[in-house]
Order: C-alpha cells, then structure tokens, then sequence
C-alpha cells in the first residue's frame, strides 16, 4: 500500500520528471516551465526535501549572473565588445533581455526563476551546484553557422524586431515556455521553419547537458551505499532527448562537450569580399582605360557617393555624433575591399569612444529599449542604431552603386 502521507509530500508529484541510474548516480530530472509559478515552487520543495546530493541546472555561468546580478549589464565595456567583433552577439542578448521583460511584465513571473532558485536554493544548503547548459554566445554562433544567407538575414532582422516589439507575448509562445525552452520561444518561428536552427537549439543542447551531468556522475564520491543522488532542473522540452543520451551515449563526455562547443573558423580565403574587391577594381581599371580619366573618375565618385551618403546616412538617422557620420562616409565604400573595415562597427566604435554609455545608461536600457524614444535617447541602445543602420545603409549602398557601375561598363 502507497503512504499517502509521503505522496501528498512528494515535490515531483504533478510535475513531469524522469529518473535516470547510470554509472552509480541516479539522476532526477526536473520538467519545469520557465514562466509558472508552479515550477518555481516545485523546485524549491525539491531541494529543500534533502534527497539529493547535488543540483544541476539548465544554465551557464553568464546567464546566471545575469540573473542573480543586475548590476552585470552596467559593468559591460562596450567599446571592447565593439572591438572584438561582438556586437551582433549583444543584440541577441539585448533581445532576449527584452523577451523575459514583457514575459514577466505580462504574467507576473520573471522566466527562469525556477532555475535561480534551484541554483540559489542548493548554494544555500552547501549543495553542490552545476550549470549544464552551453553557454549561449557558443549556441548563437552555432546556430548561425548552421544557417545559409537569406536565413542568417531573416533571423538578424527578427531579433531586431524584437529589439523594438512592445506587444504582449502571444499564446503560442507562452504554451512553447510552458513545454520548457527560453532560446526556442525567443527565436519563435525561425526554430520550427529551420531543421538546422532547431538541431542546434534544441537537439544539441539536449546531447551537451546528458554530457555535461555524466561529467557530474565521473566526479561523485565513490563508497557511498546508496546511489549518488542528483537533481537536474531542466526545461520540460528536453526531457525526452536528455533522457535518451544519458542512457545510450557512450562517447567520453569531456570530448562530447568540446566538440559541440566548436564554431567553425571563418574561411581563410574571404570569397565575397575577393569577388566584389575585384569587381570594383576591375569595374575602375576599365572606366579609366576605355573612357580614360572622365569615365574612371565618374565612376570612382559614384561609388564613394552612393556607398558613402547611405552610409552616413543610416548613421545620422541612429542620431550618431558628427564624427561618427563622418566615420561612417569614410569607411563605407572600403567595407567591400576589407572586413576589417565594417562601416557599421567603425562608426559605432566612434559613437561609443565619443560618447561613453553611462551606468545609467546600462541601467535604464532594459527599460528604454521598450519605446521608440528610448532607442535615441540610450547612449548604449543609440549604439546599436548605429551598427546596424550604418550597416544596412552601406549594404543598399553597395548594390546600388555595384548596379551603376555594372549598367555603366555594359551600357
């Protein structure tokens, strides 16, 4: 007969959950739904019961800081992030910031405080903590790997969208947070339109954290009678796919992990931007050679003109500093020839050297980015205007003033 006292007790019960023994560890994995109240009180029962040994969570270290800290965005050196090229990478994070804002303004529930308080829970009983999950600059730069052009392209201007979206969350999302993943939901429709997307998303996630809790299992304590006893708080969603690689899998775990934190280097050999440089210098070689001077300088002033004043002009549109509108009429009809010459990050580099984010600047942005005002008025969210209109500027620049030169040399 079933004690009824230990069922009514039980913090699984009504909650999905799978059980896992491998390798003398038995591993409790926790279904939860990042935006339920529910969850959040299942959690914290469970570790509070005492059954468990050690708590592992589906996050890493940067998103736990982020929201154990608030204080983690203002401390961000922007310039740097400029500088080392991962601009587009605190977009995404900005629009997932974005994301929970609504999410919790609208149902009352900040998403993932199941696993702040599964984290924060186990630390205060001196349980040992484990953050599972890949951290999630890795799984972005995966994603977008996966991804051909047009993709990348539909994606870039979702997450902008987002960026800007003050609407509530629709039901589908919501239903899509309550079956149990942040990163799917944020990405929305992209995750389900894209095998590739939803392979690295979701399915790698899924093979990197049973690897990750199997590195959990390969340092427990040896000698104890009883099985060493972990709890894992994990999304609903990934359920089926962790339970499956904790069983099958056989690979060592360390070298499994390494090589779904690989980003494939950028190809040595820059194709696109050989092919346009040799277009342009061709396309100039040709106007001086055959008209001579008048043809060649026309073509050469046309170029700089159309990549140049669109340029400049995305830049004035993000309210950049003078100086910036400058940087980016420079820089813009170089971006074809060298990469290393982006007229976005050129002029947004500028806009953040001239004129430094502030703490509150960093502390109101959350909050700014909610409006359209706030976007011009948010020296760090300013910046962002700045990078990707700049760019998008030079872009319509380049094609417009390539479609000049071809008409020109065929005409």
């Amino acid at each position: 007969m079933t004690d009824t006292n230990t069922v009514a007790t039980d913090p699984l019960q009504g909650q999905p959950h799978e059980i896992v023994e491998r390798d003398g560890v038995r591993f409790t994995l926790l279904g939860t739904a990042h935006v339920s109240r529910a969850s959040v009180d299942a959690v914290r029962a469970a570790v509070a019961s005492g059954d468990y040994d050690s708590v592992a969570v589906e996050l890493d270290a940067g998103r736990l800081q982020s929201l154990t800290d608030p204080d983690t965005l203002a401390r961000l050196d922007l310039v740097k992030v400029i500088r080392e090229g991962k601009t587009h990478l605190f977009a995404a994070n900005l629009a997932l910031a974005a994301y929970q804002r609504r999410l919790a303004e609208q149902l009352g529930v900040e998403p993932g405080e199941e696993l702040k308080a599964g984290a924060l829970d186990a630390q205060a009983r001196g349980l040992p903590v484990h953050l599972i999950d890949r951290e999630v600059g890795l799984t972005f730069k995966r994603a977008l790997q996966s991804l051909g052009w047009w993709q990348r392209t539909k994606v870039g201007a979702g997450i902008l969208a987002s960026m800007f979206a003050d609407e509530e969350v629709g039901d589908d999302e919501i239903e899509k947070l309550k079956q149990g993943d942040m990163l799917e939901s944020s990405f929305g429709e992209f995750a389900t339109e894209s095998p590739q997307l939803y392979s690295t998303i979701i399915a790698e996630r899924d093979q990197y954290m049973a690897s990750a809790l199997r590195q959990v299992a390969a340092g427990a304590p040896n000698g104890k009678a009883s099985p060493y006893r972990v709890l894992a708080v994990v999304g609903a969603g990934h359920l089926p796919g962790l339970v499956r690689h904790l069983r099958d899998d056989a690979e060592d775990p360390a070298q499994l992990r390494r090589s779904l934190e690989t980003v494939k280097p950028k190809s040595r050999m820059p194709w696109m931007e050989l092919i346009i440089g040799a277009f342009l210098v061709g396309g100039f070689a040709w106007g001086f050679w055959q008209g001579g001077v008048d043809v060649g300088s026309d073509l050469l002033v046309q170029w700089v003109l159309a990549t140049g004043l669109l340029g400049a002009l995305g830049c004035a549109i993000a309210g950049g500093h003078p100086l910036s509108v400058l940087a980016a009429f420079i820089a813009s009809p170089l971006t074809p020839l060298h990469p290393a010459l982006a007229s976005g990050t050129v002029s947004a580099f500028v806009e953040a050297t001239l004129r430094k984010p502030t703490y509150a600047d960093f502390m109101a942005l959350r909050d700014d980015v909610q409006t359209t005002r706030g976007w011009w008025k948010n020296r760090v969210a300013r910046v962002l205007l700045n990078f990707f209109l700049t760019s998008l500027g030079t872009a319509i620049g380049v094609w417009t003033g390539g479609l000049r030169m071809l008409g020109k040399l065929v005409g």
